[in-house]
């Protein structure tokens, strides 16, 4: 099954809040208590579950480990998914210590730069010099792969991960970039930029107008464990 642009961001959405469900200790979840998670109507939810053909029902609520399990398999995300960095900097370091990648199945498993000073072989995660990166990403079967490096650097950068055989690359680089090969998805994150426009809505007292995921309200939450706990005294 192919997944559209809009249906991927909301599945994504579904996962993340299905996670903080179950670590709250729910099994099952209402459409309508799903979508106050993460800023949807209930009809949506139902929406995209038919059309990706999630089980689940109205009345009955949603098994959270079958939907978690369902989506995963929509993503077609069976193993964990080895990335590597360039750019061991600020930006760079910190990503490398961020674990809401290993919770998600990605793993960090070596970064690169071109300053002998910042690499290492005895870390965490080794960083190796950028001269290395084309025979570790062949040798490795690497796909994909995350870029902070200052911006006159970075399309080189992305020129010779792909060149070695990167597949998808996550740009931090303070610049647009992309690759003439269609089979590079690159994907551009611009932090100062993200800031800038928001700084101009802060000041101008406008939004976006774009639904934002937010915590379920109390009253929602009270819904769903109420509803939960009318299935479990009828069975």
């Amino acid at each position: 099954m192919r997944i559209s642009k809009n249906l991927l961001e909301r599945l994504l959405e579904y996962k993340n809040a299905l996670a903080r469900l179950q670590a709250q200790g729910f099994s099952k979840v209402y459409s309508y208590y799903l979508a106050e998670s993460v800023g949807v109507s209930s009809v949506q939810i139902r929406k995209d579950f038919s059309s990706c053909r999630l089980k689940g029902n109205k009345k009955g609520g949603y098994f959270i480990s079958l939907l978690q399990k369902s989506i995963n398999e929509l993503l077609e995300k069976h193993e964990p998914e080895d990335i590597i960095l360039v750019g061991a900097g600020n930006l760079g370091s910190a990503l490398t210590k961020y674990t809401g990648f290993e919770k998600e199945g990605f793993r960090i498993i070596a970064a690169f730069d071109i300053d002998p000073a910042k690499c290492s072989r005895k870390k965490r995660f080794p960083v190796y010099p950028l001269g290395e990166m084309d025979a570790f990403i062949r040798s490795n079967s690497v796909t994909m792969g995350i870029i902070a490096v200052p911006d006159n650097e970075a399309q080189q950068v992305l020129d010779t991960m792909a060149a070695a055989g990167i597949k998808g690359v996550l740009n931090f680089a303070p610049c647009w970039l992309r690759h003439v090969r269609e089979a590079v998805c690159v994907h551009n994150v611009n932090l100062a930029q993200e800031l800038e426009k928001l700084n101009y809505c802060v000041r101008k007292g406008v939004g976006e107008g774009k639904r934002q995921p937010r915590p379920a309200t109390a009253a929602a939450r009270t819904k769903n464990e109420q509803s939960l706990n009318k299935q479990n005294n009828k069975q």
